[in-house]
């Protein structure tokens, strides 16, 4: 089931109903429905896999009461842990990308080898519950977090259905208070909620899939298509991926909210950086901390010589790529990010105040990048950036006017938003409750308005693959 279908619709109008008909202190009831609800929404698309999501959450239940109980035995329990998860992530997105790599590194030296690989189907989140069950294990062991013995609000906590497949990647010590205490809904907080909503699902379906619409296709045969074509989709590129993730984000958290919860902020306008560090810093922003907690930081960071700082930061963004997809394009893509944060570090640049000129830098810099997250091979990023430098610049292939006109208008409105929010420094999260009731009517029904007029099909979020 996803966020801009029918199904999806009802099934929340559904569940939001029964949920705030719960009397708030019997908050446990309203756990449990979550739950039911968490498993439903994630059974919709595959029940199968539902057992994998059990796996998790009862290992991961149990190890955090053994690794605060034990003293003798926490690093194993937290090994069990770690082994338990990563396994399910090798298994399912990386077993075979690994055995065809090995069988490829072998014919370069003109052995042949026969492998056989699994017939087997990515389960849709496994990287974002994966992550996130692992995270609690960690910070029990560290000393951080207290284990719950409330299985029911563990069981919510890994499967939370407005986060499970695509983030944010929640942090127990944040959603686990939540859930083992009584949740309250006022009239400010469900137009926070509500207003997210919205400007999440008008930058999937009104920007996001109609830049898609438009750029798949050069993408997905970058030979026939022009250099003025490739730099138009790298471009649009940049933008599909920002308002694709970032409106899947904003119905999670908004959903979230007039549900009673506070999610933690996944993108803050990473395209007005001035450097990679600091778009870093707004992308993503679950992840990036994810991998600077439980990964640069435990590999060194910067405490042991500048040396070592770089070879961690390369680490860090070569798995953190190798995270997106079992692909070297996601490899290539995380060690570039890796190598761009090591030279602003050696050589400082990393500027304090935002600058026109070097947030332009930057989002050059990022689209170019971008061109291994999408291009469907390694030849085809090859390809694309040898077009790029021979040319020729002919007029670009913008397909269907009427649908590319759409696009240009709901890309335009888009940032025209960005840009009066980064400049007022507003928070997407609150804005629903600064304005004034009839505001937030007008708003919300322009919004909608736009919703309705370009929706045309349920296309799957990107970050469904990951």
């Amino acid at each position: 089931m996803i966020f801009n279908s029918v199904a999806f619709l009802i099934f929340f109008l559904i569940v939001f109903i029964s949920y705030w008909l719960i009397p708030k202190r019997l908050f446990r009831w309203q756990n449990i429905l979550l739950l039911i609800a968490s498993y439903v929404f994630y059974g919709w698309w595959d029940w199968r896999f539902l057992s994998l999501i059990a796996f998790s959450t009862i290992l991961d239940y149990y190890i955090g009461i053994r690794i605060d109980s034990s003293i003798s035995k926490k690093k194993l329990f937290l090994i069990i842990s770690l082994i338990s998860n990563l396994g399910l992530l090798c298994v399912f997105k990386y077993f075979n990308f690994f055995i065809e790599s090995w069988v490829n590194l072998w014919s370069l030296f003109g052995y042949e080898m026969s492998m056989g690989t699994l017939n087997i189907i990515l389960p849709v989140g496994i990287s974002f519950y994966t992550f996130q069950t692992m995270s609690y294990s960690i910070d029990i062991y560290r000393g951080e977090l207290k284990p719950t013995k409330n299985f029911i609000a563990f069981a919510t906590f890994v499967s939370f259905f407005p986060q499970l497949v695509a983030g944010p990647i929640e942090r127990a010590s944040n959603l686990l208070p939540q859930l083992e205490r009584e949740r309250q809904l006022n009239l400010n907080r469900f137009k926070e909620g509500l207003l997210q909503i919205f400007i999440g699902f008008f930058r999937k379906v009104v920007v996001a899939d109609a830049i898609g619409a438009t750029i798949d296709g050069i993408y997905n045969a970058p030979d026939i298509h022009n250099a003025s074509s490739i730099v138009m989709a790298v471009v649009l590129y940049s933008f599909q991926i920002y308002f694709d993730f970032s409106g899947y984000s904003d119905i999670a958290i908004g959903t979230a909210k007039i549900l009673g919860f506070d999610f933690k902020r996944n993108f803050n306008l990473p395209y007005f950086s001035v450097s990679i560090t600091e778009f870093w810093r707004r992308w993503h922003i679950s992840l990036s901390s994810w991998l600077r907690d439980y990964l640069y930081i435990p590999l060194g960071g910067n405490k042991k010589g500048v040396k070592i700082q770089y070879r961690n930061l390369f680490i860090t963004m070569l798995l953190g790529g190798l995270w997106h997809g079992s692909s070297w394009n996601f490899v290539v893509w995380g060690a570039i990010h890796g190598l761009f944060l090591s030279i602003e570090k050696k050589f400082g640049l990393i500027p304090k105040k935002y600058t026109m000129s070097k947030n332009l830098v930057i989002f050059c810099l990022v689209s170019l990048v971008w061109i291994f997250f999408r291009a469907l091979s390694f030849d085809d990023s090859t390809l694309i950036f040898s077009k790029l430098l021979s040319g020729p610049y002919l007029m670009p292939y913008v397909g269907n006017s009427a649908r590319f006109i759409g696009l240009f208008y709901g890309l335009i409105l888009a940032l025209i938003f960005d840009v009066y929010i980064f400049k007022k420094d507003l928070s997407i999260e609150n804005l629903g409750s600064k304005l004034s009731t009839l505001s937030f009517i007008i708003i919300s029904n322009f919004i909608l308005i736009n919703i309705v007029l370009f929706f045309s099909s349920s296309s799957n979020f990107i970050y469904f693959q990951f």
